[in-house]
C-alpha cells in the first residue's frame, strides 16, 4: 500500500540534470509530479524511472516560446491538477562577448530564464495566496550574486531570478506561501558540460542529486536561498564583502585567460 500523496509538483525542465534529481527526490518523499521539458522521450524515461505509487502527467513544452508558459498552464488546468510546489528549474546559458552572441541565443536565454520563470510563478503564486498554502522554488545560480564576463546574460538573467525570489519572500510573509532561491554552483550537468568546464577541480562540481537534495530541504525549510557546498557559500560571502570593481575586474581577468 502506497502513502497519500502530499500533493502535486511541478518541475520545469525536468527532462536530466538538476531538474530530473528534484523530480526523483520529490517523487521518493510521496508527491505527485507534473514534469515538463521539450524532450518528450526524456520525460518519459524519468517516468518510467520512479515509483509507481505516484501519478507522473507529463507535459511536453518549450518555454524558450513566448507563449510557451501559456500553453503549459492550459494543459495543466485541462488536466484539472492543482499544483501545491512549482518547480521553476528550467534554464539555459550562453557564453561569449556579449557582440559577438546571437540574437536568437539571446532571446531564448532571457524568455526561458526570466519570462517564462516570472510568468509561472505569478500564476501559480496567485493561487497559493488565495488558499493559504504553497511552495515555490526559483533555481538561480552562483552566478546571480556579482557580474561574470563571458557569461554576461546568463549571470543577468539570475540575478534577477534571486532577486525576485527575495522580493517576494518578503512580500508574502504570513500568507502560508513561501518563495526558495536555489542556487548551485558548477554542477555535472548536459548544460555545464556544454561550457567547457569539465575540467574543473572536483571540489568545485557538485552532483545533481545533491543539489537536488539541498534545494528539497530548503524549500521544506522554507529557507530564502541556499547555496550548495561549501566553496560555493565561501566563494559567494568572501565576494559579498570585496568592491564590486575589485569583483568585475578578476572575473574580466578570467574571462581573458580562459583558453
Amino acid at each position: 500500500m502506497h502513502p497519500v500523496s502530499k500533493g502535486t509538483v511541478l518541475v520545469t525542465g525536468a527532462s536530466s540534470g538538476i531538474g530530473a534529481a528534484l523530480a526523483k527526490q520529490f517523487a521518493k518523499n510521496d508527491y505527485d509530479l507534473v514534469i515538463t521539458a521539450r524532450r518528450e522521450k526524456n520525460l518519459q524515461e524519468l517516468k518510467d524511472s520512479l515509483d509507481s505509487g505516484i501519478n507522473v502527467e507529463i507535459v511536453k513544452c518549450d518555454l524558450t516560446n513566448p507563449s510557451g508558459a501559456d500553453e503549459l498552464i492550459k494543459a495543466i488546468e485541462t488536466s484539472r491538477i492543482d499544483i501545491d510546489i512549482l518547480i521553476n528549474n528550467a534554464g539555459i546559458a550562453v557564453t561569449g562577448k556579449f557582440d559577438e552572441l546571437d540574437q536568437k541565443d539571446i532571446d531564448d536565454l532571457l524568455f526561458l530564464n526570466i519570462l517564462a520563470l516570472t510568468r509561472l510563478t505569478r500564476h501559480y503564486l496567485t493561487t497559493m495566496v488565495q488558499r493559504g498554502s504553497g511552495r515555490i522554488m526559483n533555481v538561480a545560480s552562483v552566478a546571480a550574486f556579482q557580474p561574470v564576463p563571458s557569461m554576461n546574460v546568463y549571470a543577468a538573467s539570475k540575478a534577477y531570478v534571486l532577486s525576485l525570489t527575495e522580493s517576494l519572500s518578503e512580500e508574502l510573509r504570513g500568507t502560508g506561501v513561501s518563495v526558495s532561491a536555489l542556487c548551485p554552483g558548477l554542477t555535472r550537468t548536459k548544460m555545464v558540460d556544454s561550457l567547457g568546464v569539465q575540467n574543473s577541480p572536483p571540489f568545485l562540481v557538485s552532483s545533481a542529486e545533491d543539489v537536488a537534495k539541498e534545494g528539497y530541504d530548503a524549500l521544506m525549510a522554507r529557507e530564502v536561498i541556499r547555496i550548495p557546498g561549501l566553496a560555493n557559500q565561501a566563494a559567494v560571502t568572501w565576494a559579498q564583502h570585496q568592491p564590486r570593481w575589485l569583483i568585475r575586474g578578476l572575473g574580466g581577468l578570467f574571462s581573458r585567460l580562459k583558453p
